[in-house]
Formats: C-alpha cells, sequence, structure tokens
C-alpha cells in the first residue's frame, strides 16, 4: 500500500513539473513577438524572407526604384565589355539594319489540274537599298528567268517588286519596290579604287534564308576574275574569307566605316557551302551600272556593232581573238571592211575576221575584246588589230551605242 502511494506521488510531481515547463514556454513566445516566426520560417529550406525595407535601403531617383542615370551607366558598362573591334562591327550592323532585304524569285508555272499558272519558288537571295526611291539592287542570277519578286523587309513585311533592269554579263540587278516604304536605309556607297589586302569586311546577307545574318573577315585577294552568270568574266573581283553560303547573293560588303564597297556573289566550294573564298562584285562597277540601269532600264554600253562567235565554240575550233560572227550590212564596222562568218555554195562554213588587238590591248577572246572595252566610251576611235587567213591588217573604228 505504501508503494503505491509513493508511486502516486511521483507521478504527480513529473505531471506539475511539465505543467511548469509548458506554462514558461508559453510565456517566452509572448515576450518575443512575431520575430520568432521569422526565424522559424528562415530554418524551413526553401523559404526565405526578405529583410524588412528601411528608408536607408530606398533608392532616391527615378520611379521604378532606379538610380538616376542608371540606362546611361549600364550602356556604358555594357560597351566596356567589347572590344573596339567588337563595338566597330555592332555599330555597322545597327546603321545598316534597315538596309538589307530578301527577295524571293517566284516563277508562274502551269498547274496540271487546274489549267491555271501558280508562281512557284524558283530561288532566293538578297539585296540591299540603293536609294530613297524603292531601288534595290541585287545579282543578275538571284532574279534570273523570275516572273515576280518579292522582298521581305527588315520588319517582315513583304512588298511585291518589279524588274527595272539587268546587266547579266555583270551580273548585276535593279528591282524597284510596287509601293512606298519609308523605314528603309540606303546604303552609304564607298568606293572599292584603294581597298587594301588585309583590312576588315561584313558581309550582310539571308543564307539559307536566314535574314539579316552577318559574318565577317577580311580582304583575302582583289583584282580576281571569275566567271559570271552568262559566261563573260567578271574582272577586278574582291575576294573575302567572310562566311558567304547561298542566298547571300546579292548582300552588301561593307568596310569598317560601314560603306559599301562591293557585292556578294560567288564563293569557291566542292560543297556549295562557305569555303573561306568568296567574291564580291567590286562598288566601283556597280557605282558605273546601276545609275545607267536606272535612268535607261539598261545599260549603254560602248559596242562595235557587230555580234560575236561564243567564246566557248571559238575554243572548240581551236581559234584565237574575238571571232566575228555577223556584221549589218549597213554599219559603219560593214563599210570599214569587217566581215564574219560565211557560206559557200556547198554549205561549208567559212571563217571571217578575227579581233587580236585593240589600240595596245592583244585580245584571244571575246571576254577579253568585252572587258577591253569598258576602257573607252562611247564615239571613241579605236584601231583594230584583224586576222583573216593568217593575215592580219588595221582597221580603225568608232564605237557605237547598243541597243
Amino acid at each position: 500500500m505504501k508503494t503505491c502511494t509513493n508511486k502516486i506521488l511521483i507521478l504527480t510531481v513529473i505531471a506539475l513539473s511539465l505543467s511548469l515547463i509548458a506554462c514558461a514556454d508559453s510565456g517566452r513566445q509572448k515576450a518575443n513577438g512575431p520575430g520568432t516566426q521569422t526565424a522559424a520560417a528562415e530554418a524551413r529550406p526553401g523559404l526565405v524572407e526578405p529583410p524588412p525595407r528601411t528608408e536607408s535601403a530606398q533608392s532616391v531617383g527615378t520611379d521604378a526604384g532606379q538610380p538616376a542615370g542608371a540606362p546611361q551607366a549600364a550602356q556604358v558598362q555594357a560597351n566596356a565589355q567589347f572590344t573596339e573591334d567588337e563595338r566597330n562591327t555592332i555599330d555597322i550592323v545597327r546603321k545598316t539594319k534597315n538596309s538589307c532585304v530578301f527577295i524571293t524569285n517566284l516563277q508562274y508555272v502551269r498547274d496540271f489540274f487546274y489549267s491555271s499558272d501558280q508562281p512557284v519558288p524558283r530561288g532566293s537571295g538578297s539585296g540591299f537599298v540603293w536609294d530613297d526611291q524603292g531601288h534595290i539592287v541585287t545579282n543578275f542570277h538571284v532574279i534570273e528567268e523570275g516572273d515576280k519578286f518579292m522582298v521581305s523587309l527588315p520588319n517582315q513585311k513583304q512588298v511585291e517588286a518589279t524588274l527595272v533592269g539587268r546587266e547579266p554579263n555583270k551580273d548585276i540587278a535593279v528591282l524597284k519596290l510596287a509601293e512606298s516604304v519609308s523605314d528603309l536605309t540606303p546604303v552609304t556607297v564607298g568606293t572599292s579604287r584603294d581597298l587594301q589586302v588585309g583590312q576588315k569586311v561584313i558581309a550582310i546577307g539571308n543564307p539559307f534564308g536566314f535574314d539579316h545574318t552577318v559574318t565577317k573577315g577580311i580582304v583575302s585577294a582583289l583584282g580576281r576574275s571569275m566567271p559570271g552568270a552568262r559566261g563573260v568574266t567578271i574582272r577586278d573581283m574582291i575576294q573575302t574569307d567572310a562566311s558567304i553560303n547561298p542566298g547571300n547573293s546579292g548582300g552588301p560588303l561593307l568596310d569598317s566605316a560601314g560603306e559599301l564597297i562591293g557585292m556578294n556573289t560567288m564563293i569557291a566550294s566542292p560543297s556549295g557551302a562557305s569555303s573561306g573564298v568568296g567574291f564580291a562584285v567590286p562598288v566601283d562597277t556597280i557605282r558605273k551600272i546601276v545609275p545607267q540601269i536606272i535612268q535607261f532600264g539598261k545599260v549603254t554600253e560602248p559596242d562595235l556593232g557587230v555580234t560575236f562567235v561564243n567564246d566557248e565554240y571559238a575554243r572548240r575550233a581551236g581559234l584565237r581573238g574575238a571571232v566575228i560572227l555577223e556584221v549589218p550590212r549597213d554599219s559603219q564596222a560593214y563599210g570599214a571592211g569587217l566581215r564574219g562568218l560565211s557560206r559557200d555554195n556547198r554549205g561549208r562554213l567559212f571563217v571571217g575576221d578575227i579581233i587580236v588587238g585593240i589600240d595596245e590591248t592583244k585580245i584571244a577572246s571575246y571576254d577579253d575584246l568585252y572587258n577591253a572595252l569598258d576602257g573607252y566610251k562611247i564615239g571613241d576611235t579605236v584601231m583594230l588589230e584583224v586576222d583573216q587567213g593568217g593575215k592580219t591588217r588595221k582597221v580603225r573604228i568608232t564605237l557605237v551605242k547598243i541597243d
């Protein structure tokens, strides 16, 4: 009985002690207030309360809580992250962002089932804004055999364009937008006369349809000669290692001042993709051709007033020089004694005159003659060296305008 009484007493003491401890804990929570809850929350994984906002921590300046001059400071800090060369490239890209366009060449094809003509994409390329009249300069091979042309502007708007004129031998063509567009910026036209091998260049275009793609490189070489779209060699082309791919054709090649120095035209590549060997038509050639196309719809070049045999056929026949095909009877060339191919009574073909020189320049093909005439203007008088049957003679003739 005594043992039982002792157990009851011990349990009563323990219960009383626990009650006192609970009361003491409750009193401490009331004394500490809400700060204890914050500390508990901070102890839980993933729950972080921000520190209370005090007047000293508040920003003074803009309504958005940004210090005065923060955008300018951020811009200065951003610029400091780039090298001088990078800042130059970025400035050029910003300057010309509204100068480059994407061109789609459409050709009408007869629909078999509905007997109607449907526009089908034939190809695409790039172009650049020439002036504030809506003229777009591109390569001839970009618009070749096209019936309709759609121009995608930098803001993704599509505008139809018409063909103003072309010069296949220089791979140059000019389009004009069918409607007025106010937010386009003409390129700043520079010169290719004083280019130096090694100087920086920037190519802008739409390779594989990726609009406004920018690549950078250097002038790798000058004075390159490459076959054009119509087989005639384009002389004085700029070689560059700036990446040029299908779709870049017709896009601008710029120098470090952001000025146009050439038009990206072709690449030398066994795979058809960029190999680091690209070529651009020099801007001095573009400056000579484009204004004529805009004014006359074609190029007015000095000519001899005769037609010539294709160089490929001449080479197959073992002939060297510009082989005359036909001379109109009412032309001054005919009066000067120039003659083309002829046939006898049996139908056998005989070679007439072959031009092997013009003034001091030797001529080995029509290609040579065509490019030699670039140095003359309509009305100039030239001295031709003409071969016929192994005998040469001199013929003086005045260059005329071709229709």
